[in-house]
């Protein structure tokens, strides 16, 4: 078993584990230390009375935290790491708010100064490979990925989402100032809010990928600082760089968006949630194939959370075992999860720690069923002059059809030829209910083109358009350009039948009249699914010519001109050959007889 912060509790006061203690609940216990406090003062000698203090009011804010484990069927373990920060108060009035509880505070500062509306921010690290690990719960694509919704009170965006983009790059520690116009777009149907309200103008809207950001801990490390805790408390403390990195996917995510503060939806709340997913790979960490051994999961101490394990049938055994059951239709699809309740003291018993175990009953899982949807891309071609991008979109259904919103920004250096844009469906033209591009400028701004593509059911749909690769500026090219550029990923955004509607022995569980008109839920859901990005050569040339220029120039002056040069400036003098031994000798004798030289 991993046996996670075994001396984390040296590190922190002991009466904070007296306990199950969450995040919240330590902030809660603060503030009663602090009740406690003032209550004691209020006792004291009419002499040193202190003035009255307010009754303490009752908090706005709140947090949850979550923990989903989901064994895959390729043998891999998926962690889903929730955390919950809900918070009633308004950050777009004219005085701004100075007491921060849960809520983080450089956050909330950004967000009341740039009038954000929803802000939605992901570093993701490898791919998702959808056709082996099924649905991810939230989906992000390769790299760096933000979109935001401003106030409709906001004059000028553009300048607004510039600043912003370089806020968030001190925060996260990310290349996030690396976001401009060249790879900034304003989508017109796409990413519509996912929060409350009626700002629906694209106009507010901003959206920007860099699908060559590289993940690692110094974006992790500021990310739990914006806990209320940090990762002193909670699950946070099991985020531990050397575990979280050596695995097959990363994704850490950020989420701001207004939200019901109950089902009457009377009043509207901040919702601040931070999701961290995880894929652990049991080979490369050293644990064997799945049947061979049982599978090593977190080891706790004691904290408030809730530890959920998805139960696929008779595949695999927990231990020690719950009663605790929940049933939700997740992505689609009814599953039954084993809830651990870290709240209740049984669930540890004496030992103060949980250690889960789960083993798997059979070496083969079966066939795992398909997603409904997933998308491909690549580029084709050859040469560094012309190429042609595919995107491939599967409607796995058997019998249903439904539209879906294909979402593509490319670089301007890959000037597309729009007109031969080509939509097939098994082997017919397929032609979209809408098409949106705007076409880019040089250095300016990229290619946008947004289509609604109705996808037969058990098909494949192709996108295909030719391009031409542009030659840049010798100081517009990466350090390293052999490695070629990133374009970013396509976005397919679509409502897919839920997998719940097409079981039909579902009515033999439940009465005729409940299932005769499906949920609303379990009929279809949303889905936004990301393809690989791609990786394009452009055409690069020789940066070592440049010193094979100069040291030939070099060489030409120091000859010719230094030839020259010496010619001109140099004086010539006239040299008699020196004399012989034996004139010499004679004109010595001579010197001294006094007779003249010779």
């Amino acid at each position: 078993l991993w046996k996670f912060m075994s001396a984390f509790q040296q590190c922190l006061s002991p009466w904070k584990f007296q306990h199950p203690l969450s995040q919240q609940q330590f902030a809660e216990e603060e503030r009663q230390w602090e009740a406690t406090e003032v209550k004691e003062a209020d006792r004291v000698p009419d002499t040193m009375q202190t003035p009255d203090v307010p009754p303490l009011t009752p908090a706005k804010d709140q947090f949850q935290e979550e923990l989903v484990i989901r064994p895959l069927h390729s043998g891999d373990i998926y962690a889903s790491f929730q955390f919950r920060t809900m918070w009633d108060t308004d950050f777009l009035r004219g005085s701004k708010v100075s007491h921060y509880r849960l809520f983080p505070k450089s956050l909330g500062q950004v967000i009341s100064k740039f009038s954000v509306r929803e802000l939605h921010i992901s570093f993701t690290q490898g791919y998702w490979r959808t056709m082996q690990w099924g649905q991810p719960f939230l989906p992000s694509p390769p790299g760096a990925e933000l979109w935001v919704w401003f106030q409709d009170t906001v004059t000028d965006v553009d300048g607004a989402w510039k600043e912003l983009t370089n806020v968030l790059s001190g925060i996260f520690c990310a290349s996030l100032n690396f976001i401009d116009s060249t790879n900034t777009v304003q989508p017109s149907a796409s990413f519509k809010p996912l929060g409350l309200g009626n700002v629906t103008d694209q106009r507010f809207l901003r959206y920007a990928v860099l699908p060559r950001e590289i993940v690692c801990t110094e974006n992790l490390t500021p990310w739990k600082k914006l806990l209320p805790c940090g990762s002193k408390a909670g699950l946070a403390v099991l985020m531990k760089s050397e575990k979280l990195f050596h695995s097959s996917f990363h994704s850490q995510a950020l989420h701001f968006r207004p939200v019901c503060q109950d089902w009457k939806c009377k009043s509207t709340v901040w919702e601040l949630r931070q999701t961290l997913n995880v894929v652990f790979d049991l080979h490369t960490s050293g644990q064997g194939k799945r049947g061979e051994r049982s599978l090593k999961c977190y080891s706790m101490v004691i904290m408030q959370a809730c530890v959920v394990f998805p139960l696929q049938g008779e595949l695999f055994e927990l231990s020690p075992t719950t009663p605790l059951l929940s049933q939700a239709v997740v992505l689609g699809d009814r599953r039954t999860y084993s809830v651990y309740d870290l709240t209740n003291q049984a669930t540890f018993g004496q030992t103060r720690s949980l250690n889960m175990l789960l083993r798997w009953r059979a070496a083969e899982s079966g066939d795992m069923l398909r997603p409904l949807l997933h998308g491909e891309r690549y580029v084709a071609g050859y040469g560094l002059q012309t190429g042609e991008i595919h995107t491939l979109m599967y409607n796995n259904h058997p019998y249903r059809a439904f539209p879906v919103l294909l979402l593509d920004t490319v670089p301007w250096y890959l000037r597309l030829y729009i007109h031969t844009l080509t939509v097939t469906s098994k082997g017919r033209d397929n032609k979209p209910s809408y098409i949106h591009y705007q076409p880019s400028k040089d250095r300016l701004r990229p290619h946008l083109l947004e289509m609604l593509v109705q996808l037969p059911p058990n098909s494949v749909t192709e996108v295909t358009m030719q391009f031409e690769r542009a030659l840049l500026k010798w100081t517009e090219y990466t350090p390293d350009p052999n490695h070629g550029f990133y374009v970013g990923s396509s976005v397919i955004s679509a409502l897919v039948p839920s997998v719940v509607a097409m079981d039909t022995n579902s009515t033999r569980e439940c009465p005729l009249f409940s299932s005769f008109f499906p949920c609303k839920e379990e009929s279809s859901y949303f889905m936004r699914v990301y393809t690989e990005p791609l990786l394009v050569n452009l055409p690069t040339p020789d940066f070592s010519m440049p010193y094979n220029v100069i040291c030939l120039t070099c060489t030409v002056v120091a000859v010719g001109y230094g030839s020259l040069y010496n010619l001109l400036t140099r004086t010539f003098q006239v040299e008699e050959p020196s004399p012989g031994l034996a004139k010499r000798l004679a004109n010595i004798i001579r010197r001294l007889r006094g007779v003249p030289l010779l």
